[in-house]
């Protein structure tokens, strides 16, 4: 299908997402948003589709939220940003998140405002040398949305994501991988490159597997160890019962390279 404000297309297993709306950084208008929801969930039930990636075409991954949108530009009436948070940016990290595939983020350039959190909200974030990472809602007297004040903490503790979403500074992709902020950072030029190769070779693995982990991680940020521990016995309950158990155990048993459905 053709779309206005996206590219999509599916080849090997793998899932592309490019955001194409290169002219304004890839920001995100609520017509993108349709875009990006249909595609992602229709990419999540696709049995054929065994990893996602994610990446915006142009100088930039995405700035985050656009601000000639009507429906959150200040007018005689003030917009309601809860209803732009609950209608378009929660399903969307929830969408991301909750997939039971895997879903690698290739920041090309800037990710701004909700651009980054969408990008921190995926598996996997590569990021190109000469991306960079901005907070800046602070900037228009706001709070970081799309699971920012979730995501943020837990990746690089309390005082630092403070300091971000307060002090709204620009973090380069160095930087970023140094706090653990991001998976690695690669050449501008090889970024795809890189990007797709590690999405094709996870799209070979057992994708059961990476469904069970991303549950169990999820589960993790609110639950005591004990509870967790029941968690994981559930989980591991369940992993033992796929095809993709019993066929890595036989390959290691015959020492040949498994063949993984993904089951």
């Amino acid at each position: 299908m053709n779309y206005e404000n996206i590219e999509f297309t599916v080849e090997d297993g793998v899932a592309l997402l490019r955001l194409n709306r290169p002219e304004s950084l890839n920001s995100f208008t609520a017509a993108m948003h349709g875009e990006v929801r249909k595609v992602l969930s229709q990419a999540a039930e696709d049995k054929l589709v065994r990893c996602v990636v994610i990446t915006g075409n142009g100088r930039g991954f995405c700035a985050g939220q656009d601000l000639n949108d009507r429906a959150v530009a200040p007018s005689d009436t003030m917009p309601d940003l809860g209803d732009s948070v609950e209608n378009y940016y929660n399903p969307l990290i929830r969408l991301i998140t909750h997939m039971d595939k895997p879903v690698i983020c290739a920041v090309n350039g800037v990710a701004a405002g909700a651009g980054a959190n969408i990008a921190l909200a995926c598996d996997i974030v590569i990021a190109g040398r000469k991306a960079s990472f901005i907070e800046s809602f602070a900037k228009l007297g706001l709070i970081p949305d799309s699971g920012g004040t979730w995501i943020l903490p837990r990746l690089i503790g309390m005082a630092r994501a403070r300091g971000l979403a307060m002090l709204g500074p620009k973090v380069s992709a160095e930087q970023a991988a140094d706090w653990g902020m991001i998976w690695q950072v690669v050449d501008d030029e090889v970024l795809m490159d890189t990007v797709l190769a590690l999405a094709k070779q996870m799209a070979t693995q057992p994708t059961r597997g990476f469904a069970f982990t991303k549950k169990a991680f999820l589960s993790s940020a609110t639950n005591s160890l004990d509870e967790q521990l029941e968690v994981e016995k559930e989980l591991m309950r369940s992993a033992g019962k796929t095809y993709d158990y019993k066929e890595g155990v036989f390959a290691f048993i015959e020492k040949r390279n498994p063949e993984f459905r993904g089951e």
